[in-house]
Order: structure tokens, then sequence, then C-alpha cells
């Protein structure tokens, strides 16, 4: 797979009618024998919408949040959000609380807070019999195709686009110079594929140099303390800071501008978040990736919503979009414009197009 940009002719608002996928129909779709057994059975208006994030602080989470309302408003539903700050046990507590009640015609699309959350979430869904897509991060062994109810889960080639904005950052400092790196929440695929893809940029690029790296936990406020000390620590040899995120490629263009350096040490993110966007169209930042979060968070939402109401049959999702990255999009200065009002073209929403974004299955 191979980051491509997006055509801005594709970019059309969200306007779906509920009328697109209101015509469902009764074709059973799989699930357990206990709150699923009658998959495929559910009314629209009786289908429950959960999105649940880390928090609504960082803007990425937030625009996920906003993709889930728009949706649910497509269907004439109200999406549950649910945020749970990065607490484990917080998550885990939310989603029992919501699975103890009727989950017969619940959906939900869940960004587990580690690989290791995802477990519980999946096996509760399946004794509940509630519908579940799970995003970014999961064991390489726990599959979907193995349960009844889990329908997708869907994350990103975290390697090449951490490579990419590597390869941005090397152009940007002339292919050779100090750099350091932000790193993201450890227990996450996301953080490690995406610093593998930079340590593949860095072998590629041998005249850049690593100084430093440290773990930001994808927090602007975090990355902004560990800016202001390895700028103290690296001083003028720094000419770079490669951000596993754009929240943290934010509060690293903070510190800069806090240290007089603005404009003089690059930087470059993942997630296109609004603020991230507007600073590769200023010069600002170098690069960002764009994953769509409005998208993510009205996909996972309209997947089990197709299965819920029997457009979709869990029988009949091909193997490769039960589990597999989607498309993502480099933007730098050229293109920036392009992203700079993220807008979701409404039949991606479809139930006959909701895999359409697959860029290839996860293996």
């Amino acid at each position: 797979m191979k980051l491509r940009t997006r055509p801005s002719a594709a970019i059309m608002s969200l306007s779906l009618a509920a009328a697109v996928l209101a015509g469902c129909t009764e074709e059973a779709a799989g699930g357990n024998d206990t709150a699923g057994a009658a998959a495929g059975a559910c009314a629209p208006t009786d289908v429950r919408l959960v999105g649940q994030v880390r928090n609504e602080s960082n803007p990425y989470e937030a625009s996920w949040l906003t993709g889930g309302d728009a949706f649910a408003k497509t269907v004439g539903l109200t999406q549950e959000r649910l945020t749970y700050d990065g607490d484990s046990t917080k998550q885990q507590e939310q989603i029992s609380q919501i699975l103890a009640g009727n989950t017969k015609c619940l959906v939900m699309n869940v960004l587990p807070n580690g690989d290791s959350d995802t477990a519980p979430i999946v096996k509760g869904a399946d004794q509940a019999g509630a519908y579940l897509v799970t995003q970014w991060n999961k064991p390489a062994d726990l599959r979907p195709a193995d349960h009844d109810t889990w329908l997708s889960h869907i994350t990103y080639n975290g390697v090449e686009s951490g490579q990419q904005i590597g390869d941005a950052l090397a152009a940007a400092i002339g292919g050779s110079g100090g750099i350091i790196a932000l790193q993201g929440v450890l227990d996450t695929a996301a953080a490690k594929d995406r610093f593998t893809g930079l340590e593949t940029s860095l072998k590629k690029n041998t005249g850049v140099k690593l100084l430093d790296q440290q773990a930001a936990n994808f927090s602007r406020a975090e990355a902004l303390t560990v800016t202001k000390t390895l700028l103290t620590k690296h001083g003028d040899k720094l000419k770079g800071i490669w951000a596993a995120n754009d929240d943290m490629a934010l509060g690293a263009l903070e510190a800069l501008q806090q240290a007089g350096r603005a404009g003089k040490v690059a930087v470059v993110g993942i997630d296109a978040v609004p603020d991230a966007v507007s600073a590769v169209q200023s010069g600002t930042m170098t690069a960002t990736v764009s994953s769509d979060g409005a998208w993510q968070g009205g996909i996972g939402l309209a997947i089990g919503f197709c299965v819920a109401t029997g457009k979709l049959s869990v029988k009949d999702i091909a193997a490769d979009n039960r589990a597999f990255f989607a498309e993502q999009f480099l933007i730098t200065k050229d293109n920036a414009a392009n992203f700079a009002q993220p807008k979701t073209n409404p039949s991606d929403f479809e139930c006959g197009n909701v895999f359409n974004r697959v860029a290839g299955p996860l293996t």
C-alpha cells in the first residue's frame, strides 16, 4: 500500500439521507445465541450506537466522535459518546456498563487504549451479542474472523506513515542533521509501527541522526514538556522533530515558539488535525498524514448498523475486510488546502460501500 493524496473532487459534505439505510432487509447476519440471536432483525430505530475514544481534548479523537454523530444523524439516531481519559480500567468499566444493558441491537465503535485492552472488550461483546468494530489496537493473534459479532478491526499501516513523514523530515533538513522523536503510547501498535517506520527512514537517509527519543503518550502537553527538555539538551544540533501524532507535533511547535526557534526546526506528525493542517499550509509544519478521523468515527458505526439491520451479513463479509489497513493520505504544503476543512463523502457510509477504503488485509 502506498500513501496517496485524496483528490479534492472526491470530498463531499456529510449529508447522507436516512433512507439510504432504512430499507435494510431481515436477512440473518450471524451473531451468537444470546442477545445476537436475532442478528439482522433490528429495526433501524432500535439500534443503539456507541462510540468510545480516549478523550476529546485530542483533536483527532474529537473528530472521530464528530464523525460518529454525523453518521448517527443520517439514520435518525444519536451516538452515545464515551471517553475514558487514557485509563484502561475506566474504559473496561464503561464497556461493562454498556454491555450490562439491552445489547440486542447494540453497535459499538471502540478505540482500545492499548493492545492488551482489546481481548476483554471482544470477550464482553461476544457474550452479550453486541456488534463491535475496533480500531488501531489489538494483539496480532486476536482475529475478528474467529468471532461472530466482532465485525471488523480497522487500522493503518503505521510503518509506511512513520517512514513517509521521516522521509519528509529528512528532505526538509537537507538530508543531514540531528532529529528527535516523540513517541506515542508504547503499548499500542500505532506507536510501535510508526517508530519502526522512522527507523526504516533513518536507514535510508543516512545523513540524519536520531539524537534522542522519548514517549510523550500522544499528548500535546507532554510533548511540550519533553520538547523543552530536549531543546535544552541538544541545542543547535537539533534540526528536526518527528512526532508520532499531530497533537505531539503541535506541542513541539509550541515549545519551539517559546524557545524562539519557531521556523528553524522542521516538524512532522500524523493525524491531519485542523491545527496541524493549517500549520502545514503556512509552512510551520512540514507534513502530516490523514487517517480521516471523521470517517473512522462514522464507518465503525455504519458497518455495525448495516449488519444489525440485515443489509450486510457477517458470513458475506470478505475475510480481508474483517481486519484491514484503511487508506491514508500524505499531506504536504502542496495539497494541504484540500484538507483544510475535513469533509466526508456520504456514499462511504452506504452499506454497499463501507469497505471501499480497504487498502489491504491486516496480516
